[in-house]
């Protein structure tokens, strides 16, 4: 029996970390999570325990922070700069990657915010010497159509109950992320860009599966944002159940709910360019 060692890397999960830019009586305020995945020429760490080559997770935390002083534009670019110099400074890191989640916070004065909900902009960076992939992404943004939405003619067996639904509301909250074809982009603009394909595809989709939906928020991403080459989603359907109100003598004409939170429908997909460039390592630090 042979016995080798397999893909592997290492780095620093969740530094959290909070800037502040002073700018007279308005201030600036971003609040990020940053994790570092570093991979290349690290057997003897794991075979012998030789740490020659282990560029210490504390170093890559201090690193984060270090380049947060010098301000960034966009969380993508703050990403690049860090995978970019991990596996330029480190003879044996071949591949590194950098995840930021941003939470967003709502102005309320010159120096006064609010946490604005639960929906999270990220990017991923995974670089080598010689190239850089740049996914961007944003999970937590909660969708809903009070109509629009149907699902039916679907099979059924002795196992189903579900009756078929000609209006139904339809929920989600979406967690998406779309990889770019270069990293050469306006990365705040392209966002934004794509957030609206989203909003909008599925506030225009009269949706007869959330399947349906899933492709046609992917499609206009594509259409609307020429710089993404795919995207993928996962859509949660948060069921909502009429409520029966007969036990006390009253009708229910479509307008209590019961919210459910779980079990949940999942619903995953990609919607991709057929001319889009080779994924490389962008979904995948150290596979090959």
């Amino acid at each position: 029996m042979t016995i080798r060692l397999g893909p592997n890397r290492y780095g620093k999960a969740e530094c959290r970390l909070v800037t502040v830019v002073r700018d007279g009586e308005r201030h600036e305020l971003t609040d990020l999570n940053v994790s570092t995945r570093l991979a290349g020429r690290l057997d003897a760490t794991h075979l012998t325990g030789d740490n020659a080559d282990v560029l210490p997770t504390d170093t890559q935390k201090n690193t984060v922070y270090a380049f947060a002083r010098d301000g960034f534009a966009s969380i993508e670019q703050f990403g690049l700069r860090l995978a970019r110099h991990f596996v330029a400074g480190q003879d044996a890191i071949e591949q590194a990657q950098v995840h930021v989640e941003s939470y967003g916070w709502r102005r309320l004065g010159g120096h006064s915010f609010a946490r604005a909900g639960d929906e999270v902009r990220t990017a991923t960076v995974t670089a080598t010497a010689e190239q850089a992939w740049v996914v961007g992404g944003l999970h937590g943004l909660t969708l809903l159509n009070t109509t629009g939405s149907m699902f039916k003619g679907f099979p059924r067996d002795r196992y189903t109950t579900l009756p078929e639904a000609d209006d139904r509301i339809l929920a989600t909250a979406v967690d998406a992320r779309w990889r770019f074809a270069s990293a050469d982009v306006d990365w705040n603009a392209a966002f934004e860009a794509v957030r609206d394909a989203l909003v909008g595809a599925f506030v225009d989709t009269y949706s007869r599966s959330l399947q349906q939906t899933l492709y046609a928020m992917g499609e206009r991403v594509l259409q609307r944002v020429p710089e993404a080459a795919e995207v993928r989603l996962a859509l949660p359907n948060r069921h909502h159940f009429l409520v029966d109100l007969s036990p006390f003598g009253l009708d229910n004409p479509d307008a209590v709910y019961f919210a459910a939170d779980r079990p949940y429908g999942l619903i995953e997909g990609t919607v991709q360019r057929d001319d889009a460039p080779p994924a490389g390592l962008a979904w995948d630090l150290g596979a090959a």
